[in-house]
């Protein structure tokens, strides 16, 4: 069965933007790999951390929203501890509630753009 999930990770900020975008492609690609599909998007950007990690002040951070079987999470979160680009992850499961609370956060946003 799939879950729907939410994912954010944070990325060193001596990445450049090429290397950012490879380090997302990379976790996009695990995910359509293992039968997921990727719901939506958002860079967040270089931003502020609320407290240091590995020395580092800023990080980018990249959201991402899939569908994916449970069992695939883990084998994310090891993705994510291997890859040295990432500093910090949080993957959460959401409820229908939380996904269709997201879903119509985004038709606001997309009418605000469009409007």
């Amino acid at each position: 069965m799939m879950n729907r999930y939410e994912t954010v990770f944070i990325a060193t900020p001596v990445l450049s933007e090429a290397q950012m975008k490879e380090a997302v492609e990379k976790f996009k690609t695990l995910i359509t790999g293992a039968n997921g599909k990727i719901v939506h998007e958002e860079n967040w950007g270089l931003k502020k951390l609320a407290y240091p990690i590995q020395k580092k002040s800023t990080g980018f951070y990249y959201l991402l929203e899939f569908e994916a079987e449970g069992e695939f999470i883990s084998k994310l979160e090891i993705e994510y501890r291997r890859d040295e680009r990432i500093i910090r992850f949080l993957t959460f499961k959401l409820d229908k509630y939380a996904a269709a609370y997201a879903e119509k956060k985004r038709s606001k946003q997309t009418e605000k753009a469009e409007g």
